[in-house]
């Protein structure tokens, strides 16, 4: 049964075009590694250095998205220690590699997010870069723990625009949804 299970597991992904799938914890050593595997993989797909360098630039801030952002975690104050929990797939769709990536919020910040991505969404590729020109000139904002330009920065790397959804999970979290194309 276990053969079976995963081997349909298997089965599945390779028949949505994934080509490497993540579903974790995840910490800057684990971005850095499967990070390593997945321009490996580029490399031998002779990708070129443009698409390798978006497709890894999209992986990185949706993994540090999750590192940074997600409400499902364990944590161990004593130690200082945190862990956050996501999932993230590299694959192929429509002659595009895609990546999209998913994790738990909390249910207050989908407005904010939504609001946010809709409006990023909208914007041609001169609009992008200067809006990330102004973020970076601005600061982040509040709930900000990075430069603030993530998303704006996934955005300029895609070639489509980005796709995202939410679905709520419980009283208090939803799982958000990003998917970007290069």
């Amino acid at each position: 049964m276990l053969a079976e299970e995963l081997h349909e597991f298997r089965a599945l992904l390779r028949k949505n075009g994934v080509m490497f799938a993540y579903s974790g914890y995840v910490t800057e050593p684990v971005l850095s590694g499967v990070g390593e595997a997945l321009k490996q993989k580029l490399t031998i797909e002779d990708a070129d250095t443009k698409t390798i360098r978006s497709v890894f630039a999209v992986f990185v801030e949706q993994m540090q998205n999750i590192i940074r952002y997600s409400a499902e975690q364990e944590a161990a104050p004593e130690r200082d220690a945190e862990l956050r929990y996501g999932v993230l797939t590299v694959g192929h769709d429509d002659g595009d590699y895609v990546v999209r990536a998913g994790n738990m919020i909390l249910r207050s910040d989908v407005e904010r997010l939504r609001e946010k991505l809709t409006a990023i969404q909208s914007m041609d590729k001169a609009q992008l870069k200067s809006a990330y020109k102004e973020q970076l000139k601005a600061g982040p904002d509040e709930t900000s723990k990075g430069a603030g330009v993530g998303f704006i920065e996934i955005a300029r790397r895609a070639t489509r625009p980005i796709a995202f959804d939410f679905i709520d999970v419980d009283a208090d979290h939803a799982f958000f949804a990003l998917k970007a194309s290069i």
